[in-house]
């Protein structure tokens, strides 16, 4: 009886092992929940990496690469690139060049009346291709028309107003431009007329850069900036702006021009004077220029060049 006691007993421990067996038995893996973690982490990944490269497309000045593990095992930050065309501060667009003209006068006494060096350059660059367009037009009539070329090859020395007269009515705005050429030594002189901001004639001179009369001055005789029309004298409209300009040499230091009721001390600017005044008065006798050394020594006087018209036609 104890032998079938004992068997029983070890018939329910074996069956009580088994269940419990069972019972502990680890259930499989929850793979569904692990692949929805995965793909989660993934996209908060690329999420992360998208905000960086949009920061990046929304910096204005400093670019930035992105750098990966050294290889050591440290992670390198995020490193700034030197700025490409532009500085702390300021703004990507690029600085326009400031547009190529005519250089402007030595003193600023030599553009009169108000008149600004735009718009003397603005008045110098019609007449050139006023004179142009007119050659084309009249080429048959004048095929040795010379090329003025470029405005900005020339040098303002002189801007003032103009009278008109009966020959040619309308008042306006001289001027005076000059252009050395050193290859083949010329020098070439544009006196341009400018009315109602429209070119309305231009007065050329040129030749060599030797002077005619054989003194350290000579006078440029170009008729238009100190009379009216010839038509009129005597019967010029007053107040007159006049101007007078010529050439010297590197020994005349000081040159004065005198002109009916009026003096002026001329602006001496590379190798030219250009001297101006008011007319008060009925004149006859053209400007009295004087050219003086560097001692007060009287080296020029229009009075004494036999190359020089005294008096007004």
């Amino acid at each position: 009886m104890g032998n079938e006691h004992g068997k029983d007993f070890e018939a329910q421990v074996r069956e009580m092992m088994a269940e419990d067996a069972y019972t502990i038995r680890p259930s499989s893996a929850p793979y569904p929940a692990i692949r929805r973690k995965g793909a989660l982490e993934r996209r908060r990944r690329v999420a992360a990496a998208g905000a960086v490269l949009v920061a990046l497309a929304a910096a204005p000045v400093a670019a930035y690469a992105l750098n990966g593990n050294g290889g050591d095992g440290s992670v390198n930050t995020a490193a700034p690139l030197p700025s490409t065309g532009t500085s702390p501060g300021t703004p990507s667009t690029p600085v326009q060049s400031a547009p190529v003209g005519p250089a402007g006068p030595a003193t600023a006494g030599q553009l009169l009346d108000g008149i600004t060096l735009a718009q003397a350059s603005d008045g110098l660059e019609k007449c050139i291709a006023w004179h142009s367009e007119s050659g084309q037009i009249r080429s048959s009539e004048a095929p040795s028309r010379p090329e003025l070329g470029d405005a900005a090859d020339y040098r303002i020395i002189l801007a003032l107003n103009s009278t008109g007269d009966s020959n040619a009515p309308g008042d306006g705005i001289y001027v005076v431009a000059v252009k050395e050429q050193t290859k083949q030594p010329q020098l070439t002189r544009l006196v341009c007329n400018i009315k109602d901001g429209k070119a309305d004639g231009v007065n050329i001179s040129a030749g060599g850069l030797k002077f005619d009369n054989g003194g350290p001055v000579m006078s440029d005789d170009n008729g238009k900036l100190d009379r009216q029309s010839f038509i009129d004298k005597g019967n010029w409209k007053l107040p007159f702006r006049w101007g007078s300009i010529g050439r010297i040499e590197p020994s005349v230091t000081r040159v004065t021009v005198s002109y009916g009721d009026s003096t002026s001390e001329a602006a001496l600017d590379h190798g030219w004077f250009v001297a101006s005044g008011t007319l008060n008065e009925q004149v006859t006798l053209a400007p009295h220029i004087k050219g003086y050394d560097t001692t007060g020594k009287v080296v020029y006087d229009s009075d004494n060049d036999s190359a020089y018209a005294r008096t007004l036609p």
